[in-house]
């Protein structure tokens, strides 16, 4: 079956089975390997890209469900070599340890910013409490994301 999409801001047109899941069509078939697969279930939010602006499990998504719709992955996140603000502010604060959850923890929190780009620290926990992350204690990725909606606040205004 083709599917045609946009990824990243670009359209995309693959051959995809029907039961593929999105996340092996973009990790195998697309090569994008910065989303990753923690427990396959749901349940950790490793795999967290954006369909559409809003959130989606994408080992629980079939690439089916994507047709005719906007893909944002953690690869288009930085842009002409430059780090997202967000992406910063996790370096920043020490949010990424092993990283291994950290494409999710992003996906997440660039969703929350698109929505709301002044949340309060109670607002980033909430939002993010389907990602999980067995290094940081979290602390650390909620002020990467307060720092980051700072940083994105001044530069609009």
């Amino acid at each position: 079956m083709i599917l045609r999409f946009r990824l990243n801001g670009r359209p995309v047109e693959v051959d995809a089975p029907p039961g593929r899941r999105l996340l092996d069509l973009l990790r195998e078939d697309l090569g994008l390997i910065g989303t990753k697969e923690g427990c396959g279930e749901g349940e950790c939010g490793a795999c967290t890209v954006l369909v559409d602006g809003k959130p989606r499990l994408s080992c629980l998504t079939l690439a089916v469900q994507v047709e005719g719709k906007d893909v944002h992955t953690v690869e288009g996140l930085a842009q002409s070599g430059k780090l997202h603000p967000l992406q910063e502010a996790f370096i920043e604060t020490a949010g990424v340890q092993c990283g291994f959850c950290t494409p999710g923890f992003l996906m997440a929190a660039y969703a929350l910013l698109l929505e709301n780009p002044s949340p309060t620290k109670e607002e980033v926990r909430e939002w993010l409490s389907g990602n999980l992350c067995r290094c940081t204690g979290y602390e650390q990725i909620v002020e990467a994301v307060l720092r980051a909606a700072e940083k994105l606040r001044g530069k609009h205004g």
